[in-house]
């Protein structure tokens, strides 16, 4: 199945975003501005021209429930957002530097969403806010700066926007209780951090594991990689595992057709079009050190 022109513009839109944050992470002559952004939301929202990509909304802008239509949030008048947005960047600037960094990423995600300055894109560029904050303090890493990949996993995009209405209420409710909110924020960056953790452990079990048994099958300790990734789903390419392993074409060309022989490879494909991928004892035998353990939840009530 293919991407639509239009996904593929969101995605590349949100991807810009995101990598010129890695870039202002590293940024000497940095300063939280209105344009800064309004740039960003630029980046995002540029293959549409209609929405005003990079300029505040002129007008009334509402949330309604996807599968109902019911009116979930009405954001601030138009002529608010300016300074509501003024307040923010100081804030950003000043504000409350002692404060925990996760927890001043979580609420410039709050205050940016709820003040909803732009006609769309409005949770992208919040999540991205959320990341530049982390970005500034040196959290550069994507697993551990961002919440996108955890709020993709499950029900977890539910959830998000559940917390979203109960702590923003119906309208612009500056004075409400942040507490779930941060709570979750906290919750979904600890819980990513514990799927990090998992396949790095994952990866070194696994690596363990088929490192003994090439050497109890008498192929040659570089043939690992192949079946390291074969064994995670991943297609072997005879032309990047000769290059990743530094051989030469008769080399990598005898150590996949000894891995076919042995049983732990399938090939697909000819000449210039072959792969090969997990035979079912390559699976069987990597599932040990493949299986999830349980990602706990330390902010639970």
């Amino acid at each position: 199945m293919e991407t639509s022109p239009g996904t593929w513009d969101v995605i590349t839109g949100y991807r810009d975003a995101l990598t010129y944050v890695q870039q202002l992470g590293h940024s000497r002559e940095y300063a939280w501005q209105h344009m800064l952004l309004n740039a960003l939301h630029f980046m995002m929202m540029r293959h549409e021209l209609a929405k005003w990509p990079g300029r505040y909304r002129p007008g009334d802008i509402y949330v309604d429930e996807a599968h109902t239509g019911r009116r979930v949030y009405t954001g601030p008048d138009a002529d608010e957002v300016p300074s509501l947005v003024s307040e923010l960047v100081d804030w950003l600037a000043d504000g409350e530097p002692a404060s925990p960094l996760l927890v001043r990423a979580s609420m410039a995600h709050l205050n940016l969403v709820k003040i909803h300055p732009w006609r769309d894109g409005n949770g992208r560029m919040s999540r991205c806010l959320h990341t530049l904050v982390l970005a500034r303090d040196g959290v550069l890493a994507p697993e551990f700066s961002s919440i996108e990949e955890w709020l993709g996993n499950g029900r977890n995009a539910y959830a998000y926007y559940d917390v979203l209405g109960e702590v923003g209420g119906p309208g612009w409710q500056p004075a409400n209780d942040t507490g779930p909110w941060v709570r979750f924020c906290l919750s979904a960056h600890h819980q990513q951090a514990q799927l990090v953790r998992q396949r790095i452990d994952q990866a070194a079990r696994l690596w363990e594991l088929l490192d003994v048994r090439a050497r109890q099958d008498g192929l040659p300790e570089r043939v690992v990689s192949a079946l390291q990734l074969a064994a995670t789903g991943g297609r072997v390419r005879r032309t990047v595992y000769q290059r990743d392993e530094t051989l030469t074409d008769d080399q990598a060309v005898r150590d996949l057709r000894a891995l076919v022989k042995a049983g732990f490879l399938q090939q697909h494909g000819q000449t210039r079009g072959r792969y090969y991928v997990a035979s079912t004892t390559l699976r069987e035998l990597a599932a040990p050190a493949l299986r999830p353990r349980e990602i706990t939840d330390p902010y639970r009530r």
